[in-house]
């Protein structure tokens, strides 16, 4: 062609390290912390139970739930340290020192069939320095709909 110009053959430009190709690397999901002062609190049905958790079965008949039961109003960024500090002002047991508690999620498995999932473990008397105490419920997988189980050990 009359009048157009070929541009010269040039080698591929390598991308900057920092730019390579390929899947991000994998972090740790962090969840936002709520507002709350404008985000509605939900809902958290807590079960208590000294010595153990709950079996599956205790939670098989919608309605009759096991009978010690606390409804706690509070957002998914709440953490363990938070909710050990609100069972503690209901169960007396979880205000002995030395006191271990456990949580655990239930929830429906994709049949309809009821889990018990240990999820942490705090001290009655902890200062944040067990792992557990700062994860919250968002970090742990809760859903809104999910019981917790806490056995007090």
């Amino acid at each position: 062609m009359e009048g157009v110009a070929e541009a010269p053959n040039r080698p591929a430009r390598s991308l900057p390290t920092s730019q390579s190709r390929g899947p991000p690397p994998q972090t740790r999901q962090r969840f936002e912390p709520v507002d709350r002062e404008k985000t509605c609190p939900l809902l958290l049905r807590v079960f208590t139970k000294i010595g153990g958790h709950h079996t599956k079965e205790d939670f098989a008949v919608r309605g009759k739930e096991p009978k010690d039961e606390v409804q706690i109003y509070t957002w998914k960024d709440a953490t363990l340290r938070e909710l050990t500090d609100l069972v503690k002002e209901v169960a007396r047991a979880a205000r002995r020192r030395g006191a271990k508690l456990s949580f655990a999620f239930v929830y429906p498995d994709k049949n309809g069939r009821n889990v018990v999932r240990a999820v942490g473990m705090t001290q009655s008397y902890g200062n944040g320095r067990w792992q557990d105490d700062s994860k919250t419920l968002a970090d742990l997988g809760f859903q809104i709909g999910d019981y917790l189980d806490v056995a007090i050990l």
